[in-house]
């Protein structure tokens, strides 16, 4: 594949994951997500530095396994989280995307993400931003998600912070 093609195909997969996090369409954002797969939010170490050891290291969300997102999905939807509920209006933009990175059947991607967030509850607004590090896998035809890595730059977080807002 050419560059320009790979590069399309990674916008495309970024705009669709947004767009069903925004839309509370949580069974096929699940999908595109590979069975292995890796979400991590680091902490930080100090004002510069992440953290870069989940396994060793402060995270502020580490789900390592389609299956555990599986899990935090059910959670949040299942009403039975009173944090979660109602859950918030969200949208994502994300911008600046590149491919860092390609090699066969796979590229690293890097992009910057800022996700508004209306708590209806608190009635209340946030923006979170940063940066989203991914390892795309091209499975059966299409890309999927083999890594997501949420580099939140404003970490000092006014209240509980999800898997959709972020």
């Amino acid at each position: 594949m050419n560059s320009r093609q790979l590069h399309h195909d990674a916008e495309l997969l970024l705009y669709r994951e947004a767009m069903l996090l925004d839309s509370g369409r949580f069974e096929e954002w699940l999908l595109l997500y590979e069975p292995n797969a890796e979400f991590w939010m680091p902490a930080w170490r100090d004002e510069t530095t992440p953290t870069q050891d989940p396994d060793r290291e402060l995270s502020l969300i580490y789900y390592k396994g389609r299956r555990n997102l599986e899990d935090r999905v059910m959670r949040l939807t299942s009403g039975l989280s009173t944090a979660s509920m109602p859950l918030p209006r969200v949208v994502h933009q994300v911008s600046n995307v590149l491919v860092t990175a390609s090699r066969d059947e796979a590229m690293d991607v890097s992009a910057a993400f800022a996700c508004h967030r209306f708590d209806v509850r608190m009635n209340r607004s946030d923006c979170f931003f940063g940066r989203y590090e991914y390892h795309l896998a091209h499975v059966e035809d299409e890309w999927r998600i083999a890594r997501k890595k949420v580099i939140l730059l404003n970490d000092t977080i006014p209240t509980v912070v999800d898997i959709n807002s972020i």
